[in-house]
């Protein structure tokens, strides 16, 4: 027998719904929606709990070991690093944005352009802002906020093949290093041919000077 709902008044016509949820279409949208609320929820603390087991101690442990390793190597080591890989274009496009996004992360790691004459910071930044992402395969610290993109680049290859997470990593990383060489000359050029039409040749030329002089590292010092 089918369960009926009775109306509490009295009287000859009774309101009777049957609560059997497959005879009943409103029923059959009430019971989806709970299953479906809940389910989200559900969903949310299990992904929580995957974040906060694995993840986040990854992450944590990441970031201790750099700057474990940034301390021990010495802050003028890591300085002279860098400005010697700033004077290449190709280091300036591939060494000098991942040293600076594996030590420093996202968005710290821009600050790396200070060591760079005025005429190469627009194609550095164009050049670490794009690696900001294929770094995650091999250093997830790096910029664990949007680590979501590495996760689902790689979710879909995992389940054809759970064993390529290794090779596509690699992958990923150095196509990544790649294309911000690329990105990098390319802005370069733009920037440089930018410099010539709009006239401000002399301008940069008074950068260059400055910059060979050491200004900006006496700038520094002072406001140390």
């Amino acid at each position: 027998m089918t369960p009926l709902l009775v109306a509490p008044w009295g009287g000859s016509q009774l309101l009777a719904i049957p609560l059997d949820v497959k005879s009943n279409a409103v029923m059959q949208g009430i019971a989806w929606f709970a299953t479906h609320f809940i389910g989200l929820f559900k969903a949310a603390a299990e992904s929580f709990v995957g974040l906060a087991t694995g993840v986040i101690p990854l992450l944590l442990v990441l970031i201790t070991f750099m700057y474990a390793l940034t301390t021990w190597i010495g802050e003028k080591r890591v300085t002279h690093a860098v400005q010697w890989a700033g004077k290449y274009a190709v280091t300036r496009y591939t060494l000098m944005p991942l040293l600076a996004v594996i030590m420093l992360t996202n968005p710290m790691c821009y600050t790396f352009g200070r060591f760079l004459p005025e005429r190469y910071k627009p194609a550095y930044y164009d050049a670490t802002v794009s690696f900001v992402h294929p770094v995650t395969a091999f250093f997830p610290h790096a910029n664990g906020a949007e680590l979501f993109v590495w996760a689902g680049v790689s979710a879909g290859v995992l389940k054809v093949d759970s064993g390529a997470y290794a090779r596509l990593a690699a992958l990923y990383f150095l196509v990544g290093l790649i294309v911000i060489l690329m990105r990098g000359l390319v802005t370069q050029g733009f920037t440089n041919f930018l410099i010539k039409r709009g006239g401000h040749e002399a301008v940069f030329q008074k950068f260059d000077e400055d910059y060979a002089q050491g200004q900006m590292e006496r700038t520094e010092e002072a406001v140390a």
